[in-house]
């Protein structure tokens, strides 16, 4: 089997796996369960009904931008909760949120030590304008090698296109085909699912406790509870060579 050192790309999920984006949408979501006075809706019914209807928006409206697409899914929830139907501002600020979502403790620090082996690439479900924010905000302004986004893409992952793309991409700019290329991330859903349909390699970044992006079946090649901890096998490899 190959080792982690012997590869020369990650692409990598962000919100779930750098981003602690449980976190930041049921933050976001406080304002809307408030203004109901409703505090008996528990974290897991809040982030499954969320992903629900996430990825049930995701499918309608490949080309919508994130942040829109998050406004929809926001009165989405209301209805499904039998919340009253929040305002347009209301949707709106919580589509805008995502620059406040924090970044996991581990993050940064291993971002920096795994550049010192890869180029590192950004591939998400996320449009541009929210990811500067996310960037320059929680990850400290970390110097990715190449960003690709759901809006550069006209969809979002699982979509096989979105892998097609980002090969194509790496293998243009950087000249990695797809067997240098290890897909890192905590959503089997999203990534390590289709990654495995394509016959790219994985790392899958568990997040102990993370609810969304979960499947009965577990796929990947090699398996870390954080970032860090991918960052100190990478690092042993090296030393022990």
């Amino acid at each position: 089997m190959a080792n982690l050192k012997d590869f020369r790309l990650l692409s990598f999920d962000v919100y779930g796996t750098l981003i602690d984006y449980e976190a930041g949408i049921l933050s976001a979501l406080q304002p809307l369960l408030a203004a109901n006075d409703r505090t008996d809706i528990s974290r897991l019914q809040l982030l499954e009904t969320y992903h629900e209807l996430e990825v049930r928006q995701q499918k309608e409206t490949p080309d919508l931008p994130y942040s829109q697409l998050l406004a929809l899914v926001h009165q989405r929830i209301a209805a499904k909760l039998g919340l009253a139907p929040p305002t347009a501002d209301e949707s709106r600020a919580f589509g805008n949120s995502v620059g406040s979502w924090p970044a996991f403790p581990d993050t940064v620090d291993a971002l920096r030590r795994l550049a010192k082996q890869y180029k590192l690439v950004v591939l998400s479900n996320i449009d541009r304008a929210s990811f500067a924010l996310t960037n320059s905000g929680p990850l400290e302004g970390f110097p990715f090698d190449l960003v690709i986004t759901a809006q550069d893409v006209g969809s979002y992952k699982p979509n096989p296109r979105n892998f097609e793309y980002m090969l194509k991409a790496v293998k243009d700019k950087f000249g990695f085909d797809k067997d240098q290329v290890l897909q890192t991330a905590q959503s089997q859903f999203h990534d390590h699912h289709p990654a495995r349909t394509m016959d790219i390699k994985s790392v899958w970044i568990v997040r102990p406790g993370s609810i969304m992006g979960n499947t009965e079946k577990e796929v990947y090649d090699w398996k870390f509870n954080t970032l860090g901890d991918m960052a100190d096998a990478l690092e042993a490899e090296v030393i022990a060579s």
